[in-house]
């Protein structure tokens, strides 16, 4: 019965990996399809690559920080829609449709909304007074330039993968909420415990392993999204917000390169493998609870 789940696994998981380790111990380019070893030649290319190097670290940056927003900005949300109130559904309704939203189609909008000349986030800050005044907060220029600044570039991919993830992640927490016994915290609150002892003390332990795993779901959506990145900077300015899935995207597809470009993948091989594991151990670890 498993057969036709290992076929599947072996035809688009075990035969694109084996191609790829081909290709990255050869010098094969899409101008010249000949499959010559080189040994590790590739590797060894790469890591004296200083935009590899900072794709690497970008790569986690950008990982690990919009990952944690996502967690915590989640479980606010997921808190907030566990409460009875008119418009409840609605709610969840315009929460979740930034997940069923083509992503390359939200992304362009988003594009617009950092624009350089026409954002309408600038055009709120210079309207509220941080903006385009000599003694103003944020500047006296009249724009902010976010994809043009590395550090707001970064921000601003930041911004749009946590708007993207977000929903997913809610919808996690608010299983998990609701798992928990409405007896337990009913019983915590006669015995004097506040809100925020209920939620370190019983909510949050109880929710633990699918908040884990709610996190390890988004860090595989983020080490392997090409498009937030793609479409909004294109790695740039100067390579500020080169990922290392960009970057085998461009090494690979665009410049021809296909050896260099399997060789950057790999790298995300042995981070992918560990997430994968984790987030085996966490179901297991919740279906003992």
């Amino acid at each position: 019965m498993i057969a036709p789940a290992v076929l599947y696994v072996v035809a688009m998981i075990g035969l694109p990996f084996v191609i790829a380790i081909l290709y990255s111990l050869s010098d094969i380019t899409t101008g010249d399809p000949t499959l010559r070893i080189v040994g590790l030649r590739n590797f060894r290319e790469i890591l004296t690559d200083s935009i590899f190097l900072r794709s690497m670290k970008n790569t986690f940056y950008f990982a690990v920080i919009s990952q944690v927003l996502v967690i915590v900005l989640s479980r606010v949300i997921a808190t907030a829609l566990m409460k009875e109130f008119r418009g409840k559904w609605l709610m969840r309704f315009l929460i979740m449709l930034p997940w069923t939203a083509p992503i390359s189609l939200g992304t362009i909008g988003w594009l617009w909304m950092f624009d350089s000349i026409f954002s309408p986030f600038d055009w709120i800050f210079r309207t509220v007074g941080l903006l385009g005044k000599p003694d103003a907060l944020m500047g006296p220029e009249t724009n902010l330039y976010w994809l043009g600044v590395p550090w707001l570039a970064m921000l601003s991919v930041i911004t749009v993968h946590v708007w993207r993830i977000l929903p997913l992640a809610t919808v996690i927490q608010l299983a998990g909420l609701s798992s928990i016994p409405k007896d337990l915290l009913e019983a915590a609150e006669v015995d004097g415990a506040t809100p925020w002892r209920r939620t370190l003390e019983i909510t949050i332990p109880l929710t633990m392993p699918i908040i884990s795993i709610a996190f390890l779901f988004g860090l595989v959506f983020t080490f392997t999204d090409v498009t937030v990145v793609y479409v909004m900077t294109r790695g740039g300015p100067v390579h500020s917000t080169q990922v290392l899935s960009t970057w085998t995207f461009f090494k690979g597809i665009e410049g021809g390169d296909l050896a260099q470009g399997a060789a950057v993948s790999l790298f995300l091989f042995p981070v992918l493998a560990g997430i994968a594991a984790l987030m085996l151990r966490m179901a297991r670890k919740s279906e003992v609870v």
